[in-house]
Formats: structure tokens, C-alpha cells, sequence
């Protein structure tokens, strides 16, 4: 098993520093990316939506997903954010090295 991750997670604009800013403080990440403007089209029961949307993009810990993923659920306002992780499989190693020290405790 890889130990990182690259976790997306979409937010409201107006929201979007203020949950990297959290992630980032409390080691849950080592870095998060905000891409502005993107447009979301979905269907939330049985209605089709599109909404500007804020993707955050989040590098980290295989160990620390469990708590972003917790932390989202109950600081998100949407009943149901997206949190999508999915595994590092090759990279920078200085970069990764630079990754764990960031997400330890």
C-alpha cells in the first residue's frame, strides 16, 4: 500500500481557504491546492444541479485520510461533500520525503 494519497474535495467559493486553512493547521495535510471556477453538474435527489464550485486538492498521508475525511464530514457545509482519495503511486522523492515530515506529528 502506497503511504500517499492525493485527496479532492469540492467546495463552495466562499469556503474554500477557510477548510485549507484548517487542513493545513491540524497536519491533516501537507499542502492543498484551490482550483476556482469549476463548474459541477450533478443529480441530488432526482434533480439535475450545477453549481460553481471550488475543487481543494490535498497531498498526504495515507495514515491521515480516515481524519480529513471525518474532519470534511463535520465541518463541510454540504450534507454530503465529496472527498475522494486516491493513492500516490510514483513521485518526487524529495517531495514525498517533504510530504511525510509535514503530516507527522
Amino acid at each position: 500500500m502506497s503511504a500517499f494519497r492525493v485527496v479532492m474535495i469540492t467546495t463552495p467559493p466562499d469556503k474554500a481557504e477557510e477548510i485549507s486553512q484548517k487542513i493545513i493547521e491540524n497536519k491533516m495535510a501537507a499542502c492543498v491546492n484551490i482550483v476556482d471556477g469549476i463548474r459541477s453538474f450533478y443529480r441530488w435527489k432526482g434533480v439535475i444541479k450545477k453549481d460553481t464550485e471550488c475543487l481543494l486538492i490535498a497531498k498526504t498521508a495515507t495514515k491521515k485520510v480516515e481524519g480529513l475525511i471525518r474532519f470534511i464530514r463535520e465541518n463541510h457545509p454540504y450534507d454530503v461533500p465529496e472527498v475522494v482519495a486516491m493513492t500516490i503511486s510514483e513521485g518526487n522523492p524529495d517531495y514525498l520525503n517533504w510530504l511525510d515530515d509535514e503530516t507527522s506529528l
